[in-house]
């Protein structure tokens, strides 16, 4: 007997909240497979998710299900192709991927044959179903925008300082505006309030999280702060399809719908905060993380808490440190980390790296380990990049997951799942430079030992490491160090013997030391070979 998988799915949490469509789903599904001889093994319930694309948590673990090598299942079973996908080229990429592992496709209303007309009236299917699914989207957003006109709340989670409350029934729709939630509210007055009196952004974060205020059970950050005390609704205007849902970038001004909202802040007030902020804003351009002077932003370690150390200027602009993030965002609450001049670490570090990978013994030692070790373990790098490539699939459908359910509201974002969140985050990180690793890996020749090559090398990394071109500094020392952990007591340095064979490989091919393939992005990688330098 055949195995079967059914997958059944409503597109909005209204729907089931109904508990009608995926009962009958199942129902009519169930009976499919008695007819025709199928086992139902698994069943995978999608309850409020668009077909649009491919972030729904159950989709995506059916699929994984689906192409694993003991593959529990032989077909998966929908009402209708639309309840698999409404987008006509992620249904064909898919259906491909379940064909490419013995899993059929069936649709129990919608009987398509095997040959090229079955295809081909397959895929016309699709294309009507993701051309419906676009004009029902027009329609939506029509009247979403219609009832946003005359002043009604859309649903969505209200602002901060607001909570949404019904107030008259049409049909079978529940009308909705906003009102004031008096705790919140005064937590938002407290707020322009304290920054009128003159503290910041940063400060105002960690003065709210030591008197345990929250936002909805999350910390106050920077971010948060700051929101507040740029959103227009608090002085009575709102503005509904600001943003478009699918690509997060601001709609065009003239698709905006503006209503009132009651009033929370005075007017005044805000012009005052918006204008104080305007003053504040810095005027430098913000440090990049690859092309900008910056040199350590991205590599730089707080080891107190893990997290990473960005630039953040006090007296007007004139002094630049290293801070760890967190304690910049949440206060030293959430960091104890130190803050070290942007001048001396940088320094500290340059000078280091020189005195230290500039020395011929030292190059020769660490190249003559890593040639050694490449030819007792060729094979063992292909198994490991085969590994750590699945790893990688495996963590970003976790992540992609979790952002579905926050996304959906079937998870709170609590500090819980912020941290969970955060750490699925840096396992992804860790395991992409480790797979950039293996990758940029050479085989690395004997002869590159030469004391001609390491002596061409060592001036030119010289060269480098002193250049006036700040974005060059920064590509090269990043080719050649992971990062730099910064404590109370020491600063350690460490890197890759494989990334200094790269580039000492480059510097005897092109007669300079030059940063090898060298993309915006590219975390330098990490592997067997660390060492503190």
């Amino acid at each position: 007997m055949s195995r079967a998988a059914l997958y059944l799915r409503v597109s909005t949490p209204r729907q089931a909240e109904k508990d009608l469509s995926i009962p009958d789903q199942r129902r009519q599904l169930e009976a499919w497979c008695r007819q025709h001889g199928f086992d139902v093994v698994a069943e995978y319930v999608e309850p409020g998710a668009s077909a649009t694309d491919d972030r729904r948590p159950q989709f995506q673990r059916m699929m994984e299900d689906a192409t694993r090598r003991d593959r529990p299942f032989d077909a998966i079973l929908v009402h209708s192709f639309s309840r698999f996908f409404r987008d006509s080229f992620l249904f064909e990429l898919h259906r491909r991927s379940l064909e490419k592992n013995s899993v059929a496709l069936i649709s129990i209303t919608q009987t398509v044959t095997q040959d090229s007309a079955g295809q081909m009236s397959r895929q016309l299917m699709s294309i009507f179903d993701e051309y419906q699914s676009r004009e029902n989207a027009k329609h939506v957003i029509r009247a979403m925008k219609e009832n946003a006109r005359q002043g009604y709340w859309n649903g969505s989670r209200a602002p901060f300082g607001y909570k949404a409350v019904a107030v008259e029934t049409r049909a079978d729709a529940i009308k909705k505006r906003l009102a004031i939630e008096p705790a919140e509210a005064e937590v938002v007055r407290e707020i322009f309030r304290l920054h009128l009196e003159g503290k910041g952004i940063r400060g105002i974060a960690n003065h709210l999280n030591r008197k345990n205020l929250t936002h909805r059970n999350t910390k106050f950050t920077s971010a948060l702060t700051h929101t507040i005390l740029t959103r227009e609704a608090y002085i009575g205007r709102h503005h509904f399809n600001h943003t478009d849902n699918r690509t997060r970038k601001t709609k065009a001004r003239s698709e905006w719908v503006y209503f009132e909202t009651p009033k929370i802040i005075d007017p005044d007030v805000f012009h005052a905060v918006r204008d104080r902020l305007a003053s504040r804003r810095p005027t430098r351009t913000p440090p990049r993380i690859v092309n900008g002077p910056t040199l350590l932003t991205g590599i730089a370690k707080c080891t107190t808490c893990g997290g990473g150390m960005t630039i953040r200027t006090g007296k007007g602009g004139r002094y630049r440190y290293y801070s760890c993030n967190n304690r910049i965002t949440k206060g030293s609450s959430a960091c104890h980390g130190l803050s070290i001049r942007m001048e001396q670490l940088d320094e500290i570090v340059v000078s280091e790296l020189e005195s230290r990978i500039c020395q011929p013994d030292r190059i020769k030692a660490l190249l003559a380990g890593l040639i050694e070790r490449q030819r007792n373990h060729g094979d063992e790098q292909a198994h490991r990049s085969k590994e750590l490539r699945q790893q990688l699939r495996e963590t970003e459908t976790k992540i992609g997951r979790m952002l579905d359910a926050i996304q959906e509201g079937l998870a709170q974002e609590t500090d819980l799942v912020r941290d969970r969140l955060a750490k699925l985050e840096q396992e992804r990180d860790e395991v992409l430079r480790l797979i950039a690793s293996l990758d940029r890996r050479q085989t690395v020749p004997a002869t590159l030992l030469s004391p001609r090559n390491i002596r061409a090398f060592g001036q030119a990394f010289r060269d480098r490491l002193n250049a006036q071109d700040g974005s060059l500094r920064k590509a090269y020392i990043r080719e050649l160090v992971d990062k730099v952990e910064v404590s109370q007591k020491e600063i350690r340095i460490s890197g890759s013997a494989a990334a200094l064979a790269t580039s000492v490989i480059a510097a005897t091919k092109m007669g300079t030391a030059t940063v090898p393939s060298f993309v915006q992005g590219w975390w330098a990688h990490q592997d067997s070979n660390l060492g503190t330098r």
